[in-house]
């Protein structure tokens, strides 16, 4: 039987969605990510202008991630904020980061870029974990 705990799934998209708002703001990374990634003064006008579609389709991401992250820690017996921080460190560790490397050496992006992308990966997988398993 599948559980799906709705409103903590809610939750941790939310939380992940307002941290990368935080994390790519001028305020943390925005002006190193722009430069580590080399987008152009035109790049950047384009994305300002498809930066709701964007926001929109991340937080939809956020949802779906929040939820199979939800499914597996039910799967795991994960029942608490330390063990849902554990297994979203693990799902970095195992899933995100190589993935984000794998892309990173084919696209021929610079290291401070994966380590802009994959730090923002770290910080929400183990908030969402930490929401998840907290919220039971």
């Amino acid at each position: 039987m599948i559980h799906a705990n709705w409103p903590a799934i809610l939750v941790a998209a939310l939380a992940a969605w307002f941290i990368g708002a935080l994390w790519y703001s001028p305020v943390l990374f925005a002006k190193p990510w722009v430069k580590a990634h080399g987008f152009t003064p035109e790049q950047l006008t384009t994305m300002k202008a498809r930066a709701p579609m964007a926001y929109g389709g991340s937080f939809v991401a956020f949802i779906l991630i929040a939820f199979v992250l939800n499914l597996l820690l039910n799967h795991l017996g994960a029942d608490s904020l330390r063990d849902g921080l554990g297994w979203g460190f693990h799902a970095w560790v195992g899933f995100a980061l190589p993935i984000t490397f794998i892309a990173t050496m084919y696209q021929n992006k610079s290291m401070a870029s994966l380590l802009i992308d994959t730090g923002y990966q770290l910080i929400y997988l183990c908030a969402m974990g930490a929401i998840l398993g907290a919220w039971r």
